[in-house]
């Protein structure tokens, strides 16, 4: 249907027509027209309206499919059952789709619409990697123990900094100088005591192995536990 002023216009000929731009992907560079035409792994962040918490969505796409997913979840506990199933929802289903999905959780559709506009503007991990990466590349994010990065601190004016997660693992202790700062912890590498305790090694021994320290612990004038002291 046209309007009656555009039926009463003349026909003027297109002049050019280069069509779309080419974007880099998986090494080559692609005039991208249709949903098949896009492929590449890359990471996104989302978070929602009251902005409660926050997820690492990271897709591996193949020609326009979602091949793999990894949903990473920070700072709402209800979050981690909507990762649950978003985790269920995403693998199948072209990028489209998945942008047109409700995936449960606010942060984690905000974090599809990100992913969506780095993938189909050619702004991927793999942009300039021939033949990308193959599919379970995004547990690499994760490392050995399969366990997703989380730093956690807390501070107040009162009585300072503490450091309760980072990425070594679970802080146990801090060790102080004679003024009171910190100069080391010592950690414990959670996935890593995890997969000892599963293979039958007792869990005091696990602990030891999977037990480390960073920074100047043997200098500490005082040590002490970070959730309790």
């Amino acid at each position: 249907m046209f309007t009656h002023e555009v039926e009463g216009m003349m026909c003027v000929a297109k002049g050019a027509n280069h069509g779309s731009a080419p974007i880099p992907q998986e090494g080559k560079w692609v005039k991208s027209r249709e949903i098949k035409d896009i492929s590449g792994l890359t990471h996104g962040v989302g978070w929602c309206a009251p902005q409660q918490g926050a997820c690492k969505l990271t897709l591996n796409v193949k020609e326009g499919i979602i091949k793999e997913a990894l949903v990473e979840t920070i700072g709402c506990t209800g979050m981690t059952h909507s990762a649950a199933m978003a985790a269920e929802i995403l693998p199948e289903k072209t990028i489209l789709e998945a942008l047109n999905t409700d995936l449960v959780c606010d942060a984690i559709n905000t974090a599809m619409r990100e992913l969506f506009l780095q993938i189909v503007y050619g702004r991927t991990q793999t942009a300039f990697s021939e033949g990308g990466l193959p599919i379970g590349a995004g547990l690499e994010d994760l490392g050995k123990g399969l366990r997703g990065v989380t730093g956690t601190m807390y501070g107040t004016s009162a009585k300072g900094p503490r450091y309760l997660e980072i990425a070594e693992g679970y802080v146990t202790k801090l060790g102080l100088n004679e003024d009171s700062e910190i100069i080391g912890y010592e950690f414990i590498s959670l996935g890593r005591m995890m997969d000892m305790i599963k293979t039958g090694m007792d869990a005091n021994e696990a602990i030891k192995k999977a037990s480390g320290k960073y920074g100047r612990m043997e200098d500490a004038v005082k040590i002490i536990d970070p959730r309790k002291e």
